[in-house]
């Protein structure tokens, strides 16, 4: 069977009546399951199977539950899930070309693809190809549910037949599908039926073009390519080559242009030194190529020594073009390679995990204008310079900066803001967003304690069936976060729990910690700050970067990660990264977390338990 296909646009697709998905990169799949079996094909009609064991496993596993709902035929994108928005290409890639069957075997069992299904065509063996598209994805998500199945992309969990979401709000998805570096959106008409094999203008492909700027150094005489490069250490490095995109008139004035300024010329290509400069969009990097590159336009206000692999690689991350970033080499730490392409690099890859955090907080930031080398300082108040996008809050006589989106995070990194503080609720709130206890040793060399204290928390956590999350401070200590839903609780109600906890501490093991604000009384003793948990005080936001010599990141952990093992020293820049990437966000859950919060019957028994006292 033949799938329908989606037209490329290059136009804005907002329409009305129109939804609005994920567009995942990987092989168009059909998955079929009747009592001949469970079947994957390929558009071209290949058996998928052999290639991807492990769909058809898991779906075994589910054989039951799938078993009242059989037939049914679904469609979808076979995919290596990098993150919620976005499938790795070049991973799925290599997957689809290995021969070995222990390869195979290996692959699907260590780093398994999934199905992102998006329409449903058959169930209980009745066709849904008349019925419209919302028509279907309504009874795809009942069939979601009704075998126990979770509606959310999750590239971490063990689901590997994971339901693609439709959204109403093009903005509201395009903002994620940016954030996340997701190679577009495919927008249908809701009412559309699903037309085997056609390529349709009711479902319209928009992909999330990146940008760069090149110059020419040949022509192909046989296809009609031009080669792209840029310049690297003032060594031209090539980035591939384009054909499509060109007015008839702009190849053939292009052609003209290179034959008359040729340096060389042989049977196959006419060569020329770097002068012309184009912007040419792509989607993304494939084997050190440009992967579906397209001419947008010509950059004759550039030089070619302006089209640099520095700006490429900014571009290639999706940084917003119209922001410069100055002075990329320059370097940030003393014994550390970090220079400050790297760290805003670095904001770009971990934004969708650490904006959630910042987003409607009254941000305190700590800058390095000369990286560890130079004085720091706290910066509360917006400067005057800010640009136009950066939003702002009035508080306390203080113009705070809100951190809400990717182009305000770069450029607070290009002010080499290193150290993002926010306080424990947003600007919509009227009371705490949420419960931190900030685990702080008197020294580096007792972490042990922190660890300790976290164990100790986690355990009456769990008997009073409260939901916990945990991360490092980058710095020294541990921070235990316990999400709240909005405007429901006051500080002073926070405070009754915070001094129990930190009371129930002490009663455990005085000799490890205190409540005492005198330091010089505290001796080796772990403080115990319940008093920090207030209006105004801030903490430091998850993911964000420390300004000490080993380059520490306020780290979100797994509970299961605290032990005697664990050590500071472990979590970076690189590590933060190289985390996520490998095993997840464990704070991935934590706004969800807020509605399900059980912390009203605690707080009442506290309240009960105080007026007894």
């Amino acid at each position: 069977m033949r799938p329908m296909l989606p037209s490329l646009t290059f136009d804005l697709p907002v329409r009305p009546d129109w939804q609005y998905e994920v567009k995942y990169d990987g092989f168009r799949a059909m998955l079929s399951w009747d009592n001949t079996g469970i079947k994957l094909m390929s558009r071209n009609g290949n058996n998928l199977l052999p290639q991807f064991p492990e769909i058809k496993e898991f779906l075994l596993r589910y054989e039951v539950q799938f078993q009242p709902y059989l037939p049914l035929q679904l469609d979808g994108e076979l995919v290596y899930l990098e993150n919620t928005h976005k499938a790795n290409f070049s991973a799925i890639q290599v997957r689809g070309r290995l021969k070995s069957e222990k390869k195979i075997s290996e692959q699907a069992t260590r780093f398994p693809c999934r199905l992102m299904v998006f329409d449903l065509l058959m169930l209980k063996g009745k066709g849904f190809f008349i019925n419209p598209f919302y028509k279907r994805k309504q009874v795809l998500k009942k069939l979601f549910l009704g075998v126990g199945f979770q509606t959310e992309a999750n590239p971490y969990n063990n689901q590997l037949l994971q339901y693609v979401k439709a959204y109403d709000d093009f903005d509201e998805l395009w903002e994620k599908v940016v954030l996340y570096d997701g190679e577009g959106i495919i927008a249908k008409n809701k009412n559309s039926l699903w037309e085997e094999g056609k390529r349709t203008p009711q479902w319209l492909k928009y992909k999330n073009w990146k940008f760069v700027n090149c110059f020419i150094t040949s022509f192909e005489k046989t296809n009609g390519y031009f080669y792209l490069g840029v310049y690297q250490d003032k060594q031209i490095s090539p980035i591939g080559q384009v054909l499509f995109g060109f007015k008839p008139e702009e190849k053939d004035a292009l052609k003209q242009t290179i034959k008359q300024n040729r340096i060389k010329e042989d049977d196959e290509f006419v060569h020329v030194e770097p002068a012309i400069c184009l912007e040419v969009k792509y989607l993304e990097l494939y084997d050190n190529q440009l992967r579906e590159p397209h001419f947008d336009r010509f950059r004759f206000d550039l030089e070619p020594a302006d089209c640099t692999y520095d700006r490429f690689m900014f571009a290639q991350k999706n940084l917003p073009q119209d922001l410069e970033i100055t002075h990329p080499e320059k370097p940030l730490w003393d014994k550390l390679a970090i220079s400050k392409s790297d760290y805003i690099l670095y904001l770009r890859e971990v934004s969708p995990y650490m904006l959630p955090f910042l987003k409607d907080r009254l941000l305190t930031v700590i800058r390095y204008p000369h990286g560890m080398f130079g004085e720091a300082f706290y910066q509360k108040n917006c400067p005057d310079y800010a640009p136009e996008f950066v939003q702002t809050k009035e508080a306390d006589g203080i113009n705070y900066i809100l951190c809400n989106n990717l182009k305000t995070l770069v450029w607070l990194g290009n002010q080499l803001a290193i150290e993002f503080h926010i306080p424990f609720q947003t600007v919509n709130s009227n009371g705490p967003s949420e419960i931190v206890f900030d685990l702080d040793p008197p020294s580096k060399d007792a972490f042990s304690l922190a660890i300790k204290a976290a164990i100790l928390i986690k355990e009456v956590l769990d008997q009073l069936n409260l939901i916990g999350f945990i991360k490092t401070s980058g710095n020294k200590g541990l921070q235990i976060y316990l999400p709240l839903p909005e405007n429901v609780y006051s500080y002073d109600d926070t405070r009754l729990f915070t001094s129990f906890i930190a009371e129930y501490l002490i009663s455990k093991d005085p000799d490890s910690f205190t409540i005492e604000r005198m330091k010089k009384n505290r001796g080796n003793r772990l403080y115990v700050d319940y008093v920090q948990h207030s209006e105004r005080k801030t903490i430091v936001a998850p993911y964000s970067m420390r300004g000490n010599e080993h380059g520490g990141v306020a780290t979100p952990l797994y509970w299961e990660e605290v032990s005697e093992k664990l050590q500071l020293v472990s979590f970076n820049m690189k590590n933060a990264l190289t985390r996520i990437r490998s095993q997840g966000d464990p704070f991935m859950d934590y706004f969800q977390t807020k509605q399900i919060q059980p912390f009203t019957p605690v707080l009442e028994f506290l309240k009960k338990s105080g007026k007894k006292g």
